[in-house]
């Protein structure tokens, strides 16, 4: 997976619009839940996400510009309830100032964020 460095869905005859906002829970076999929170800040519902489907890992907006800032994403993780963050839609373009570190400096502990670059694969 990589960073979103790109708006809407992208296809060989270019970017689409494809409506409001949207995250998504994804349940793998044999492997962890995650939540896709996708373009979004943060919102009351997520503790319901957390509640229904007890994601483990969270992909969370940390720009801070069109979406959740460092601090807004750490809440959305205590609401959420998960113990991984997976930082993405940062540090593409100017305005995009949210890092993984100043994510790390708003959780405790027993929250792992994983520190990657924009480009970077895990």
């Amino acid at each position: 997976m990589r960073p979103s460095t790109r708006p809407g869905a992208q296809d060989e005859e270019g970017t689409h619009y494809v409506g409001v906002a949207a995250g998504y829970v994804l349940s793998i076999a044999g492997g962890p839940t995650l939540y896709h929170a996708g373009d979004t800040a943060v919102f009351g519902d997520m503790k319901l996400i957390g509640e229904l489907y007890h994601p483990e890992i969270a992909l969370l907006p940390i720009g801070g510009h069109f979406t959740m800032s460092p601090k807004e994403a750490a809440y959305a993780a205590r609401l959420l309830g998960v113990k991984t963050i997976l930082p993405i839609h940062f540090g593409t373009f100017p305005p995009l100032t949210g890092t993984p570190e100043e994510l790390s400096s708003f959780v405790d502990e027993s929250t792992e964020v994983i520190h990657w670059t924009p480009g970077e694969s895990i």
